[in-house]
């Protein structure tokens, strides 16, 4: 019962019949009832929910409806009702602004379709980003400046692909949209090419990086830079990590150069020390000589101490050369200061073979042996006399002067001299030199007058002195023999030290004891000495062994290593290459320091041979690498003088890459003088790669530029339509603008631009033929009077009446063809032929009418067809066809021919009217 009373009490708008319900929304007050329309626009049923939407005409409200979530068909179909000005009457801007609001692309997709007004659908297809949706609208919009608009949204290939096959209503959006997919192809293949470019760019840099140095290693490693910088297309990030790796490699190998060019240039730097070090060596050795000679006496530690300085001059000059060559003025300084070291060393060692003989002779006063003995000597003059040198020659002196005429005084003051020289040989300790002149003294105070009291006590005291002087040395040398025989021992039972270590240690006290001299002897420890030393020897007598077999190898190494030198210097190559001569003598001076040490009485002669050796192979380096800095000058004055002449950069660049080719391979000129010349010779050469680069980004530009101007000018002629047949003349300007414009660069932007260009060219010249085509159909249209006069003439004639010639009306021009042929149809009705015949020729006129306007041709008129085809052929064998020229000679025939009778004429009227009418119609634009 509740549910029945509901039911009568409640709305009809709420009733379950949908029926009902649907007529209950015709009977709502829209103004009033407003929310009830709003829940009836959510209805179930469809037809509930069209009738509630119809009935709401605020568009705002609707929107507001679909903002909260109710989504219908009908809905959406009355607001795009609304929004596209088919009902509601609402204005404009206020449409406008509510089109903005929406989000929706299906909405905006149906509005920017069936609006009423351009700008509202522009602004509807303005929030369309879908693709496909941008496509319908550019393919079936009615109106064009939203097909352009939507058609100029589409940018992916596959969109403008689409675009050109469905785009047949509008054929400028099919046009800009082929060219778009072109230009896009031809970026793509553009980018492509340049990728392409730049992974053969990375290949060269790459296989750059892993070459050699060579002189125009830098210069190539930035002329590849500089291209991989001046392409413009962004690189992929595993180009731009390879071309990044590949610079780093060039740097590396240019900063290793450099860095052995820096080595070279120390090295030079150290070549000029050791010139230095040589010149102090030499100097200092110079006035070591120049001192000894300018001395009182020449000592055996002032030969000792020579000696020193000259096996270290000898030892150092020796290393410095195995480094550096010296020059001629101080090798010859150097020898001649070994010369005067010669001359002295012979005479000490003449001294020291004589010199026992010498005390002996001295101790026995024979005066006779002595001067023999001092002749045999042959000591220089220009030297100081060495100490028993100059004892004997005093004592010679002295006993002419003793043993002479000389009176007593005079032997006296002579006697006091050599006391005073014994004091003071006793005041320094030299106790050899005073005991021999104490002998002397004794012997010669023999002679002495009797009033020489004085001076014989002096010697006798000067005597005591001389006995204490040898007790004292006696007490000193002592315990230093007992030290050294203790040493010497231990020596021997040293087990611990090398053979090497052994011998420099027995060497050494083997000249400790010899230097004691006589003082505190013994026999005893002399025999313990002697015969230690002796084991020791005896224990290193196979290392000694050892060491003369490995000096005497070492000494015959360095003499093959000579000759060997010598042979190639005495038949050197013409052309020999100076790092091939540079690494000779580098590798000859390692062997030469492999092969150390050598036998001493060898080791100054080979020396000098080998330095020797090398100062002429350094002087044939030098000579050789003079000899190529010369033609280096040379190429560089050749390539100055390329960068001077008159020619294309192209070919000069190949010329200079050819002098780049001989400069590879002269070698390497003196060091320091090879970079200077390296420096100008590249700069010639990026100076004339520059030109090259200039000219060609130039010429590259020119043709960017003709290709950008074609590019116009293919815009300019597809937005021109020809409007008359004298737009032939415009048309042959426009293509001698475009040959003026060839060649272009190659590529595939080109290549589409000529298509594009011959298709443009292809249909203007075809509409300028039809509308030529179409002026020639109006003036046959013009004639039309007097082909009906000619028309009524025919019929009188044929009708049995009298025949008369059709005159030309006044005002009435005609070409001379046409005026030719209205003559010939006077003529024919004076000489009429068969109706059959005529009836024939108007057939054919007809067909060959149908053929040029591309009509289809009937079974029955096939013959015709094949007929006039091969006459066409014939008429036009080696030549183009012309269809105006044809047309006027069709037209000049079909006003010759008659006599025609009105029912042959009015049979063939209609077709040639509408053959004649599908002639005129132009190409759409």
């Amino acid at each position: 019962m509740p549910g029945l009373l509901s039911r009568l009490f409640s709305p009809r708008w709420r009733h379950p019949d949908p029926t009902v319900r649907r007529e209950a929304v015709t009977r709502l007050d829209a103004t009033r009832q407003r929310e009830v329309l709003e829940q009836l626009a959510q209805d179930e049923d469809p037809d509930v929910r069209l009738t509630a939407v119809q009935r709401l005409d605020d568009p705002d409200q609707l929107l507001r409806l679909r903002q909260q979530g109710v989504v219908s068909r009908e809905l959406d179909h009355q607001l795009a009702e609304l929004l596209c000005g088919r009902a509601g009457g609402i204005e404009l801007g206020r449409r406008l602004a509510l089109v903005e609001e929406i989000s929706d692309p299906a909405l905006r997709a149906r509005i920017a379709m069936h609006g009423d007004n351009q700008q509202l659908r522009l602004t509807a297809l303005a929030g369309i980003d879908d693709e496909t949706m941008l496509i319908e609208q550019a393919c079936d919009n009615s109106i064009a400046a939203v097909r352009h608009a939507a058609a100029e949204r589409v940018t992916s290939e596959q969109g403008l692909k689409q675009l050109v096959q469905t785009a047949r209503r509008d054929r400028h959006v099919q046009r800009n949209a082929r060219d778009r997919l072109s230009h896009l192809r031809a970026d793509a293949d553009a980018i492509k090419e340049s990728m392409a470019q730049r992974e053969s760019l990375l290949i060269k840099l790459e296989q750059h990086g892993r070459a050699q140095w060579e002189p125009l290693y830098a210069g190539r490693f930035r002329h590849l830079e500089r291209e991989w910088l001046s392409l413009a297309d962004q690189t992929e990030t595993e180009q731009e990590r390879r071309f990044q790796e590949a610079c780093l490699r060039c740097r590396k190998v240019i900063n290793d150069h450099e860095a052995h060019e820096q080595a070279q240039q120390a090295d030079q730097q150290r070549r000029e020390q050791a010139d230095l070090d040589r010149e102090a060596l030499v100097m200092a050795f110079e006035e070591s000589l120049d001192a000894l000679r300018q001395g009182e006496y020449i000592t055996q530690q002032d030969l000792a101490s020579l000696r020193s300085q000259k096996q270290l001059l000898a030892t150092r000059w020796q290393t410095l050369s195995e480094t550096h060559l010296a020059n001629p003025t101080l090798r010859h300084r150097y020898d001649t200061a070994l010369k005067a070291y010669d001359v002295i060393n012979q005479a000490w060692l003449r001294l020291e073979e004589h010199g026992n003989a010498l005390e002996e002779a001295f101790k026995s006063n024979d005066e006779h042996r002595l001067k023999s003995i001092i002749k045999a000597c042959a000591w220089p003059g220009d030297l100081p006399l060495e100490p028993r040198l100059a004892r004997v020659q005093h004592y010679l002196r002295l006993e002419r002067e003793l043993t002479g005429k000389d009176n007593a005084a005079e032997q006296v003051e002579r006697f006091d001299k050599e006391l005073a020289m014994l004091e003071q040989l006793l005041d320094d300790g030299a106790f050899k030199a005073a005991s021999r002149l104490h002998q002397r003294l004794k012997h010669l105070s023999e002679n002495l007058p009797s009033s020489a009291d004085q001076q014989l006590a002096s010697l006798k005291r000067h005597g005591a002195r001389l006995a204490e002087l040898r007790d004292w040395r006696g007490f000193v040398a002592g315990p230093k023999r007992e030290q050294l025989c203790q040493a010497i021992e231990a020596l021997e039972q040293e087990d611990q030290l090398t053979d090497q270590d052994r011998d420099r240690r027995h060497r050494q006290l083997v000249k400790q004891w010899k230097a004691l001299g006589d003082a505190a002897a013994n026999r005893e420890q002399s025999e313990r000495f002697r015969s230690t030393s002796d084991r020791i020897r005896a224990t290193l007598e196979t290392w000694h062994d050892q060491q003369r077999h490995l000096r005497q190898s070492n000494l015959t190494e360095r003499v093959a290593l000579c000759d060997q030198l010598e042979a190639l210097l005495e038949q050197p190559a013409a052309l020999a290459d100076p790092d091939a001569l540079r690494d000779i003598r580098d590798k000859a001076r390692d062997q030469w320091r492999r092969t150390s040490p050598v036998p001493r009485d060898d080791a100054e002669a080979i020396g000098r041979r080998f330095g020797r050796i090398r100062h002429r192979l350094q002087a044939l380096i030098d000579r050789r690498a003079t000899e190529i800095a010369e033609a280096k000058r040379a190429l560089i004055g050749a390539t100055r003088q390329l960068l001077e002449q008159d020619m294309p950069s192209r070919q000069r660049a190949e010329r200079v890459k050819a002098l780049q080719h001989q400069w590879r391979e002269l070698g390497r000129a003196p060091k320091g003088e090879e970079q200077t010349l390296w420096r100008e010779f590249r700069q010639l050469c990026d100076d004339i790669f520059a030109q090259r680069d200039a000219e060609r980004n130039d010429r590259t530009q020119r043709l960017r530029q003709r290709q950008d101007e074609m590019q116009a000018l293919i815009d300019r002629v597809d937005a021109w339509q020809p409007t008359s047949s004298s737009d032939a003349a415009q048309l042959d300007q426009i293509l001698a603008e475009a040959n003026a414009l060839e060649p272009l660069p190659s590529g595939r932007r080109t290549e589409g631009m000529r298509r594009r260009w011959t298709g443009i060219i292809r249909a203007r010249r075809e509409r300028i033929e039809r509308i030529a085509i179409a002026d020639k159909v109006s003036q046959w249209r013009d004639v039309m009077p007097l082909i009906q006069a000619h028309l009524k003439a025919d019929a009188d004639c044929l009708a049995g009446r009298p025949c008369h010639d059709v005159p030309l009306t006044e005002g009435m021009t005609l070409s001379d063809n046409l005026h030719k042929a209205h003559q010939q149809r006077n003529d024919a009705r004076r000489n009429p032929v068969p109706e059959p015949q005529v009836a024939e020729q108007l057939a054919r006129l007809r067909v060959h009418l149908a053929l040029m306007a591309g009509h289809p041709i009937a079974h029955h008129d096939e013959p015709l067809r094949l007929a006039i085809q091969v006459d066409r052929l014939n008429d036009n064998f080696g030549q183009p066809l012309e269809r105006e020229d044809e047309l006027e000679a069709v037209l000049c025939a079909l006003l010759a021919t008659g006599p025609v009778s009105p029912q042959t004429w009015q049979r063939e009227v209609n077709d040639l009217d509408t053959v004649l009418d599908s002639l005129t119609q132009l190409p759409p634009p």
